[in-house]
């Protein structure tokens, strides 16, 4: 069963004004099914057969001239050599949407496509399923909060029981896993992160201590929504603090990790500087911390964690749905530990969000909006508490209790 995907009309409008498109993210997140379901009567080409990566990468010219535009290449960063080859073939041609590449491997892969096909490129990052996709709604506006936002999303919000929300965020949101509720979670994320350490760290990353490096992911995944410790982390491992950063920069730039901005300004002066860190895929991180039910995961330690992740990641897919490869997300927390869980900047203005999993959300829950008093208030925007509520209740001036179904 096909899901159906917000980011076709991204894609769709990339097409319009580049030669090229590319579509990246994590492994499994269902880029190449999106793209054979969108492009049916174009050739295609997968640069996992052996022999059409050896064409690839001896003979590019050749090769493209065997798989002329418009032609979607899969897989499109074991073959560097064909950006070069694009570039000249668009010039003289002038014509859009005529590559459509997708690749797993944003770190190696985005310097050459960059550096290549400058200006004639369009990007844009899938990550898994959205809790918006899973459900058939159709609005595809990036997360906001404003009125007008929630308005528009009321005809179509999601009523979702905490059992289901509960299972949504353990078994995570490769696509997969979700049309398949047979398929065993444990089995299937033990291959995942096999291939995913053993194909993609190992050969493109040149990391050595493959076990060294699980067990640095499964030290993050326990840290999940928490401030970025990374001198802790490589202690933990046993590894140096500058492989710890070049670690981290692997799962990060491969969508593995989101590390959320700290905003701050001339007026936060007060402000802490290190980001917080979350696993994009909460299944995953569940996984490897070794929560083995979605019952556990919610009555542990980790659910307040674990809910703002899913948060997060349910956000941040709607601006990458919609194109944007650098959303406006931050947090903030000074050093008398006040902290606000998300802010969004939009057109000048800033709009605070608390995440809170529990389902009775109190005025108390905005005490730390206190903190934006320092600012203008025209750059204070609405926003509220995200929560498991079932309704959208005004708590304070401009800022609401917004239910989890309406991320």
């Amino acid at each position: 069963m096909y899901i159906q995907r917000h980011a076709e009309q991204t894609i769709q409008k990339l097409a319009n004004m580049f030669g090229a498109v590319l579509v990246t993210g994590p492994r499994q997140v269902g880029k190449t099914t999106m793209l054979r379901n969108m492009l049916q009567n174009i050739g295609y080409v997968s640069l996992d057969d052996v022999v059409q990566l050896q064409a690839a990468v001896e003979t590019p010219g050749s090769f493209l001239k065997d798989n002329l535009p418009p032609v979607f290449i899969d897989e499109i960063q074991k073959a560097p050599e064909l950006f070069p080859q694009m570039k000249l073939i668009l010039d003289e041609s002038k014509k859009k949407g005529q590559y459509y590449l997708t690749g797993s491997q944003h770190f190696q892969m985005m310097k050459n496509a960059s550096e290549s096909l400058s200006g004639r490129i369009g990007i844009l990052t899938l990550l898994g399923l959205s809790l918006r996709e899973r459900y058939g709604v159709k609005n595809s506006l990036p997360f906001l909060g404003t009125e007008e936002y929630l308005t528009g999303r009321k005809q179509e919000s999601i009523s979702i029981t905490n059992e289901e929300l509960w299972n949504c965020i353990w078994r995570g949101s490769l696509p997969e896993l979700a049309v398949n509720p047979e398929y065993s979670w444990q089995m299937y994320y033990g291959a995942y992160v096999s291939t995913y350490v053993e194909r993609d760290v190992r050969e493109l990353a040149q990391v050595g201590d493959i076990l060294k490096f699980t067990r640095f992911m499964e030290v993050l995944a326990a840290r999940n929504g928490q401030l970025l410790n990374l001198s802790e982390a490589a202690g933990e491992v046993g590894i140096s603090q500058p492989t710890a950063d070049r670690w981290l920069s692997i799962l990060t730039t491969s969508h593995i990790i989101y590390l959320l901005r700290p905003y701050f300004n001339n007026l936060t002066k007060r402000a802490v500087k290190t980001p917080k860190l979350y696993f994009l895929d909460t299944g995953l991180a569940a996984y490897l911390s070794r929560w083995n039910t979605p019952e556990v995961l919610q009555k542990g330690a980790m659910s307040g964690a674990y809910f703002e992740a899913f948060v997060i990641s349910e956000i941040l897919k709607s601006y990458y749905n919609a194109g944007i490869l650098e959303p406006p997300l931050y947090f903030y927390r000074d050093k008398d530990k006040k902290e606000i869980d998300l802010l969004i900047e939009e057109n000048g203005c800033i709009h605070p969000f608390e995440i809170k999993q529990h389902s009775d959300p109190k005025a108390g829950d905005l005490k730390n909006f206190s903190v934006l008093n320092k600012l203008d208030s025209e750059m204070i925007g609405e926003g509220g508490v995200i929560c498991t509520y079932d309704r959208i209740v005004t708590l304070q001036d401009s800022f609401r209790v917004i239910p989890v179904g309406y991320l």
